[in-house]
């Protein structure tokens, strides 16, 4: 008999491939999506735990489960993900409505979790990534959309002192080369035609078939041969992990997009030490220099913490000074909050209103490199490769190759195909357009 399922995904890309692979899962034994909150047999929170307050997000969110099944049978509550790796056996104590809680390299398990459930709370967070994906390699992804997402590495070496993610994702780990050349074949096969390869620290890849390194600038040449496969881009990286290899990829492939996410976190030198970051500003703008050498359409965009213990005002004016020399064009930008468990937790805090006062200073100068940026392709014809219509309007959504966001009158042929749109108007996170007439979609 058949089960509903509603699935809520918080946070990144990898949460959003990992709770479509659990559905691939389940469905197996009989489980099918619902969007109808209210109807479902088993309710998953796919959880991130980055920010501050992702753990009371979660218990908001399972006391309005509570409320929405007051009168109507109680779904199975999972949590799943990196909330319920770090705080696990805390969350089952404190909140009794949760059923089970499982960790991101478990997910592997949660068939026979679920078809064994009866009313005993479970706990089941062991770091055990090669079965994981040994597992959901014979499990087909059945999720491909136009731009679909890969991942094809997990956990992290680096161990920043902010950063939950070695403790709730566990140490590096790269998929097999030839596993994730098939997956890719099974999304192409069923549609994608963008593939965004996913890793905590995605440019750490790194595979040995037989006496040979296989590096993510391997997997992006492989893929590179896939005609129906029109772009490829990968997020997120380590400025320690730009290798030459990767580097030349911008300047061989025709399919790698120009666009290179890539966190600096603080334009100061001692911040960066501080944060165990283990790079300079300095190899930063190297690694800049040799990019836009070598294609000149490249753009960056980065990730920004504000106030990170011992940041001074010289040291938040390096930041600045680090935005006069790379004009980011999107970027994310953050006040440091201490997450439990890192080197950083327990530091002295900064003034609230002084991080407030930095916060906006940063995110004013880099909202105006956004702005300006789009500003600049107005009038201009741009490659747009339309991903779906937008519901409820006669409008199709689509990304140019910078990863700026297009919405644009157009056609339902024009899903899944490269299209010329004209710019007509822009604001800081979208361009707004036409198709070109009489241009071929490629």
């Amino acid at each position: 008999m058949s089960k509903k399922v509603f699935i809520k995904t918080f946070g990144c890309q990898m949460n959003e491939y990992d709770s479509n692979r659990i559905y691939d899962s389940i469905k197996g034994i009989g489980y099918f999506k619902t969007e109808d909150q209210s109807n479902a047999d088993c309710y998953i929170l796919n959880t991130c735990h980055i920010r501050d307050k992702a753990k009371e997000k979660v218990y908001h969110e399972v006391g309005r489960i509570k409320k929405l099944y007051e009168k109507k049978n109680k779904p199975i509550m999972v949590v799943a993900g990196c909330v319920a790796q770090a705080e696990n056996q805390e969350m089952l104590n404190r909140e009794s409505y949760i059923d089970l809680i499982i960790g991101p390299q478990s997910y592997h398990k949660i068939n026979s979790l679920l078809e064994t459930f009866e009313n005993k709370k479970i706990e089941e967070t062991e770091f055990d990534s090669v079965s994981k994906f040994r597992y959901f390699d014979n499990i087909r992804n059945d999720n491909s959309k136009v731009s679909s997402f890969l991942t094809i590495q997990e956990g992290c070496d680096k161990f920043c002192h902010f950063c939950v993610v070695p403790y709730t994702r566990g140490p590096e780990y790269s998929r097999p080369f030839n596993k994730i050349i098939k997956e890719a074949e099974v999304l192409i096969k069923n549609g994608a035609r963008e593939i965004t390869l996913l890793g905590q620290n995605v440019n750490a890849y790194s595979y040995n078939d037989g006496n040979k390194e296989l590096r993510i600038s391997n997997l992006i040449s492989e893929l590179e041969k896939y005609n129906e496969l029109k772009r490829i881009r990968y997020t997120t990286s380590h400025p320690r992990d730009m290798t030459e290899d990767l580097i030349e990829c911008y300047s061989t492939s025709k399919k790698l997009m120009p666009f290179v996410h890539l966190p600096v976190q603080s334009g100061s030198d001692k911040i960066l030490k501080l944060m165990n970051r283990k790079h300079k500003i300095q190899d930063y703008l190297d690694i800049h220099e040799k990019l836009t050498k070598i294609n000149i359409e490249i753009k960056f965009s980065s990730d920004f913490i504000i106030g990170y213990p011992g940041e001074t005002d010289a040291d938040f004016k390096d930041t600045l000074n680090l935005l006069e020399k790379i004009d980011f064009i999107n970027s994310y930008s953050f006040i440091f909050s201490p997450r439990p468990g890192t080197k950083a937790a327990n530091l002295e805090l900064i003034d609230k209103e002084i991080l407030k006062e930095r916060l906006e200073t940063l995110q004013e100068k880099l909202f105006n490199n956004q702005i300006k940026f789009n500003k600049s392709m107005e009038g201009g014809l741009i490659e747009v490769l339309a991903e779906n219509k937008l519901d409820q309007q006669d409008k199709f959504f689509g990304r140019n190759k910078f990863l700026s966001s297009v919405i644009f009158d157009g056609y339902n042929e024009n899903i899944g195909k490269v299209v010329k749109i004209r710019i007509e108007n822009s604001n800081q996170n979208t361009l707004f357009g036409k198709v070109e007439k009489n241009m071929k979609a490629a």
